[in-house]
């Protein structure tokens, strides 16, 4: 069953006269419960896809379906309430707030939903656990590393119990032991039955995911199984800088 449909998408973007195609004519499936990276140099349309997949963004043309509901038919109001219960992000510079605590920044989500402060809580709690943070509860961002913060962020975005996760180079700040950890925690999301899609422009994350979109000019240029980490070679194995 297909979460996300998108079908001959196009954005242009305007500036004077001048248009620019972010994309153009893009077409793909995501199933319920799939692991899918998408990969492209800068300027290859990959950002504006996931801004559009977030519902951050609209297309031009064409559809993009959302667990049945086309995207491009909602208002503002409804477009927030569809990030809000459906979408969990998960972004590389952590993006958490840096005057209160895990559990605080955790609780967001379910705030903006309207639910009770014990509930929120305990939920918060829960998610914080489930990667590892148990013990790092109300310690504010700045007291804890870059691994610990970026767990505080998946927590977040798991909280709500959203179907998909969006991640956008959530590695990027990461060194490589770090790396490893936060991607087996999305592996353990993704063998629970959440959708994952992950931007990264890292061959080696790519090895971590089911299937790979790459894109190019704003084209999708390929729709292909994810490779293996023993079929890299050593100079696609490292780090594009």
């Amino acid at each position: 069953m297909s979460i996300i449909s998108v079908k001959n998408l196009v954005k242009i973007y305007k500036t004077g006269d001048v248009e620019l195609h972010a994309l153009d004519g893009v077409s793909f499936d995501i199933q319920k419960g799939e692991f899918v990276c998408v990969m492209g140099p800068s300027g290859s349309g990959k950002s504006t896809m996931m801004n559009i997949l977030g519902c951050l963004d609209v297309p031009t043309s064409g559809v993009y379906e959302l667990d049945g509901v086309n995207v491009k038919n909602q208002n503002k109001a409804e477009l927030a309430d569809i990030r809000n219960q459906k979408l969990g992000f998960v972004f590389q510079g952590f993006n958490l707030l840096p005057r209160v605590d895990a559990v605080e920044n955790v609780e967001l989500p379910l705030l903006y939903r309207g639910i009770k402060s014990s509930e929120r809580r305990k939920a918060a709690v829960n998610a914080l656990e489930r990667v590892g943070l148990g013990q790092r509860l109300h310690h504010r961002p700045s007291q804890m590393s870059g691994g610990q913060q970026q767990r505080v962020a998946i927590a977040r975005a798991i909280v709500g119990k959203a179907p998909i996760i969006l991640a956008d180079e959530p590695t990027g700040n990461l060194d490589t032991k770090t790396t490893v950890e936060i991607m087996n925690i999305f592996t353990d999301l993704h063998k629970q039955g959440i959708t994952v899609i992950l931007v990264t422009h890292e061959p080696e994350i790519a090895t971590w995911s089911e299937r790979v979109l790459r894109f190019r000019d704003g084209k999708l240029i390929a729709d292909e199984a994810a490779p293996k980490a023993n079929e890299l070679t050593d100079n696609e194995a490292k780090p594009q800088e």
